[in-house]
C-alpha cells in the first residue's frame, strides 16, 4: 500500500508547516487567548484566503474537495501548533451539516459564507443527559404554522461565542431516546430566544452553553429532512473525530519529540536524564503510543475516503480509543519527565497534555467508543 503523498497533499502539508513556523510561535498563540475572542480573526481571514476552509467541501459546494486523507494532513500540521482558530467546529461540524443536508440555499447560503470566512458556525448538539449518546435529545422543536418553535439547553458549544450561525439539534418527535424524530436546525445566533453563556475551556478554547427559549424559525431552517437529521449528524461527528485525531497526532508528536530534547538538556547526578536507561524505555513507549496512533489515523482517514460505511465508522471507533489511551500516556509522561515545571503556563508542554486531554473526552470518551466497537463487531 502506497503512503506517499500526491503533489497537492505534500504542498497542502507545506502551506500549513510554513504557517506554524513563521506566524504561530506559542507565545503568539498565548497573547491570542488573552484577547476577548481568543483567537485571530486575522488568521482566520487568511485560512479562507489558502482555501483551509474549503478544503473538507465537494467542488460543487463551493469546496476543494478534500477528502478525510487531506483533512488529516491539514489537521495533524494545526496540532502541532496549538491552534486555536474553530476550524473544526465552524467547518468540519456546523459547515458539513449544512453540506451534508443537500440543499441548494443552505450550500450557496450559509456554508458559502463559512467558506468565505465571513460568518462562523457552530453545531449545539451535546446535552448534559446525554452521555455521548447522539440520540438522547430533550431540546424539542414544535411545529407552529410553517415553521417551529425551539426550546431546550445545549451545555457545550464549541466555538459558540463567536459563531454567527448555529446548527441546532432538536426532537421534532418521539421519546428522548428514539433514533428517529431528530432534526437540524440552522438558527441565527442573534435570533430572540438565543442566549449564550460562554466560557473558556481548559485547553484555550471558547465554548458556550446555549439556552433556547421559545426561538421561532421558519421551515427554510431546516437541514436535511424533518425527523431524519441523526444520520447527518452521525456522520459529521465521525469526520469530526478524525479531524481532532489528527489534530492529537499531532500534539502527541510534539509532546513526545519536546520530551527527547529536553532529557538530553536536563541533568540529574551530573550526567544528562537522556541517559538513564529507564527514561530512555520511558521515551520509546512514547515513541511507540505515537506511531500506533498514526497508524490507525491513517487507516480510518483512508476507509473514509472508500465511502461512509459500518466498516468506516468502526475504525473511526477504535481511532478515538487509540487516541484516547495514547494521548493520556503521551501526556503524562511528557509532563512527568520535565518535572513540575511542564505544567507552568509558561512551558508548551502543559499546553499539549491539557488540549490531549480535552481530546479524549470530545464526541465520546474511550469506554463509550470501545463499547460502541464492540458492538458493531
Amino acid at each position: 500500500m502506497d503512503f506517499s503523498l500526491s503533489e497537492e497533499q505534500s504542498l497542502l502539508q507545506d502551506s500549513v508547516q510554513r504557517f506554524i513556523q513563521n506566524d504561530y510561535a506559542f507565545e503568539t498563540r498565548q497573547k491570542l487567548l488573552q484577547t476577548e475572542e481568543g483567537f485571530s480573526r486575522d488568521n482566520w481571514s487568511r485560512f479562507a484566503e489558502l482555501g483551509w476552509l474549503a478544503l473538507p467541501f465537494r467542488e460543487e459546494s463551493g469546496g476543494f474537495g478534500g477528502g478525510a486523507v487531506e483533512t488529516m494532513i491539514m489537521m495533524e500540521e494545526l496540532g502541532k501548533g496549538l491552534v486555536v482558530e474553530p476550524v473544526i467546529s465552524s467547518a468540519y461540524l456546523a459547515g458539513k451539516c449544512l453540506e451534508e443536508s443537500g440543499q441548494t440555499a443552505h450550500i450557496e447560503g450559509p456554508l458559502a459564507e463559512i467558506i468565505a470566512g465571513t460568518k462562523l458556525g457552530a453545531l449545539a448538539f451535546v446535552e448534559p443527559q446525554a452521555r455521548f449518546n447522539l440520540a438522547d435529545v430533550k431540546t424539542t422543536a414544535t411545529a407552529e404554522g410553517d415553521g417551529f418553535v425551539i426550546n431546550g439547553f445545549k451545555g457545550l458549544v464549541l466555538g459558540g461565542p463567536s459563531a454567527d450561525l448555529l446548527v441546532v439539534v432538536a426532537r421534532t418527535s418521539g421519546e428522548q431516546r428514539d433514533t428517529a424524530g431528530i432534526t437540524l436546525f440552522l438558527v441565527d445566533a442573534a435570533a430572540e430566544g438565543v442566549s449564550l453563556r460562554n466560557y473558556p475551556t481548559v485547553d484555550g478554547h471558547r465554548a458556550s452553553e446555549l439556552t433556547l427559549e421559545s426561538v421561532k424559525v421558519d421551515g427554510s431552517a431546516v437541514i436535511g429532512t424533518v425527523g431524519e437529521g441523526l444520520a447527518i449528524l452521525g456522520k459529521v461527528i465521525d469526520y469530526g473525530i478524525l479531524a481532532v485525531s489528527a489534530e492529537a497526532v499531532g500534539a502527541m508528536e510534539v509532546a513526545y519529540k519536546s520530551t527527547v530534547e529536553y532529557c538530553k538538556t536536563r541533568e540529574q547526578f551530573g550526567q544528562p536524564i537522556g541517559k538513564f536507561q529507564v527514561l530512555q524505555h520511558r521515551m520509546v513507549d512514547m515513541f511507540m503510543e505515537h506511531e500506533q496512533s498514526k497508524s490507525l489515523l491513517y487507516m480510518a482517514a483512508m476507509l473514509l475516503d472508500e465511502g461512509y460505511n459500518d466498516e468506516a465508522r468502526k475504525a473511526v471507533s477504535a481511532l478515538k480509543v487509540q487516541i484516547g489511551k495514547s494521548g493520556r500516556f503521551v501526556g503524562q509522561n511528557a509532563i512527568q519527565l520535565h518535572g513540575g515545571m511542564g505544567m507552568t503556563e509558561e512551558m508548551a508542554i502543559g499546553h499539549y497534555f491539557k488540549r490531549l486531554t480535552v481530546i479524549d473526552t470530545l464526541f465520546g470518551n474511550v469506554d463509550f467508543h470501545l463499547k460502541k466497537y464492540t458492538q458493531a463487531a
